[in-house]
């Protein structure tokens, strides 16, 4: 877990919204037929319309937060589905209580 990878995706409000989006995808997204949000997580369209920015910023920002490790992502078809890594900001939340 590269810490300052992680800092650096979280210092944009843009991306902290999609991953507080992403925390509650039932509460911010309307239902999926083509999988569900717990196993597959969002469709990468839904998140680029609430977000209203480009499609090219959005995958972008994206592209951040899962390097950083705090999302993961999903193809099903021609469609990729992005969840947040609960497992990830446990690790980080363990690192703010015992370093910071």
């Amino acid at each position: 877990m590269d810490h300052l990878e992680i800092f650096k995706a979280l210092s944009n409000k843009s991306r902290l919204q999609i991953l507080q989006w992403l925390k509650e995808p039932e509460k911010y997204f309307p239902v999926q037929e083509s999988a569900g949000f717990d196993e597959a997580g969002v469709c990468v369209g839904q998140i680029q319309k609430k977000a209203g920015l480009t499609q090219s910023t959005v995958s972008e920002y994206l592209s951040i937060l899962q390097r950083a490790g705090l999302i993961t992502s999903t193809r099903i078809g021609q469609w990729t589905y992005y969840k947040r890594n609960e497992e990830a900001f446990a690790k980080l939340s363990e690192l703010i209580n015992s370093t910071l």
